[in-house]
């Protein structure tokens, strides 16, 4: 079911979506591999999509730390709900994320772990989307978001590559995840 979600929220929003398959468990792992979980206090995800990285982040979360995830699909948001009950999913943008973390009594973030097609988004977009996540995430606060290496043959791509380097004072690439369609690689940025 949550396939065919993803796949029809795909053919009617593609530039929200980004893909036409859902995220492998294998990505999943390298998403969440780089956090500090010891650490953590307060997590967002941003575009859980199917929630195959939200289940990986609840398997990581410490229980006392808060945790909520933004998607804009109601039909995706109803599918990580139904998945993953624990999780509070807010059908929003993530350009509210500072007002999300007021709701929940969150003052800063020590980790947000993206989904977002980042290519397919116009600058300007990027841009307050980055601002947003700036608001919120603490100094030396972790960002973790992946992109598709047939994806950076597109001069959006590369043009997001270097907006983390603005916005970030640390930003690394995993390996390869070849068992991902497509092979994917993971951004993993320090605040």
């Amino acid at each position: 079911m949550s396939a065919a979600t993803f796949i029809k929220t795909f053919l009617s929003h593609p530039g929200q979506v980004g893909a036409i398959v859902p995220s492998s468990r294998y990505l999943a792992a390298e998403m969440v591999h780089w956090i500090e979980w010891p650490k953590v206090q307060a997590v967002v995800e941003y575009g859980p999509g199917t929630g195959v990285f939200t289940r990986s982040i609840l398997h990581c979360l410490p229980p006392e730390a808060k945790f909520f995830a933004i998607e804009r699909s109601p039909e995706l948001a109803a599918v990580v709900r139904d998945c993953c009950p624990q999780a509070k999913v807010f059908e929003d943008s993530v350009e509210n994320v500072a007002e999300l973390c007021r709701q929940q009594q969150i003052e800063q973030v020590d980790a947000v772990l993206c989904g977002l097609p980042w290519a397919s988004f116009p600058e300007p977009l990027q841009d307050r989307c980055l601002s947003a996540l700036m608001d919120v995430l603490r100094p030396g606060g972790q960002f973790v978001s992946f992109a598709y290496w047939q994806g950076m043959a597109l001069p959006a791509a590369w043009r997001f590559r270097r907006k983390l380097d603005e916005y970030f004072s640390d930003v690394h690439r995993s390996a390869t995840v070849w068992r991902n369609l497509p092979p994917a690689f993971v951004y993993r940025c320090r605040r």
